[in-house]
């Protein structure tokens, strides 16, 4: 335990220091104590409260968003996730320590692959000094480009600036009204044929990567797109990741984590909260 805690604070410090990428999962969006579904399994009950779907649908995220697509049209679905996402009662004083420690810092890249918008919120309350880039659906009207990004004001620009002191990248997209995101499976076909010779990864994102390993938090591997995802958005960039990841894990896990040379933590994200609050000195 002491030689994880070790490693879990020099990872933390070489992300203060911009020398590593924090990659945020569902799970740190829970630390905030709000509403919003803080993991996949949840946002799919939120999902199947409002549409009862095929059982051989029902559990995975994926399929269920594709279902209410299909039959519902996407628009529903859209407006079923930013309801699940939406801020709920004292949300304005619900603070993230995770998310507010990242704004503090303003490290060079931070990678949040959930739907929420907490991240965000923690940077716009920080100020100037930052973007965002985050993937989008070519369903209902947009563009047939696979992400967008954003100035720190809101406003729409044509490509990430190298000279953002922060790039937050979501690749998964944002449920925050007047954006998008991906969920279904038809989102994903396209991206997921050209993934791999890294298309829709924006090349500010891959220069900023760059010699650069990730601490992954809040993160599971036990889902194959997911784990695709990693894959590619970790491709060229520094060794010695390092996963805050309690067991047990699931055999992909243990596969997946040893293909990217990762050095997994057995710990919880109370850990990293215990780091982050104690005291100096």
């Amino acid at each position: 335990m002491s030689g994880d805690l070790a490693v879990l604070d020099a990872a933390l410090a070489e992300v203060g220091a911009g020398e590593r990428i924090a990659y945020l999962g569902p799970e740190v969006s829970a630390l905030a104590g709000g509403t919003a579904p803080g993991t996949r399994a949840e946002l799919c009950r939120r999902l199947e409260a409002e549409v009862r779907v095929p059982r051989r649908a029902s559990g995975d995220l994926w399929a269920v968003a594709q279902y209410i697509e299909s039959r519902k049209f996407r628009a529903t679905l859209d407006a079923m996730v930013r309801r699940a996402f939406a801020p709920g009662p004292g949300a304005e004083s619900a603070a993230n320590p995770l998310h507010d420690w990242l704004a503090r810092l303003r490290p060079p890249m931070v990678v949040d692959t959930w739907y929420d918008d907490g991240l965000l919120t923690a940077f716009e309350r920080a100020g100037a000094g930052w973007g965002l880039v985050q993937g989008v659906s070519r369903a209902g009207g947009w563009t047939e480009a696979y992400t967008r990004a954003y100035d720190a004001s809101g406003a729409e620009v044509a490509a990430p600036d190298p000279d953002w002191p922060t790039l937050i990248y979501k690749p998964h997209g944002l449920a925050r009204p007047g954006s998008s995101f991906l969920m279904s499976d038809s989102d994903y076909v396209e991206v997921l044929t050209e993934i791999d010779i890294q298309t829709p990864i924006p090349e500010e994102v891959r220069h900023r990567r760059t010699g650069r390993p990730f601490l992954f938090l809040g993160c599971r591997f036990d889902d194959q797109l997911l784990r695709i995802y990693a894959r590619q958005i970790t491709k060229r960039s520094g060794s010695g990741h390092v996963a805050v990841l309690p067991g047990p894990l699931s055999r992909m896990e243990e596969r997946f984590i040893a293909e990217l040379g990762i050095r997994r933590l057995d710990l919880g994200l109370d850990a990293v909260m215990d780091r982050l609050t104690a005291p100096a000195g």
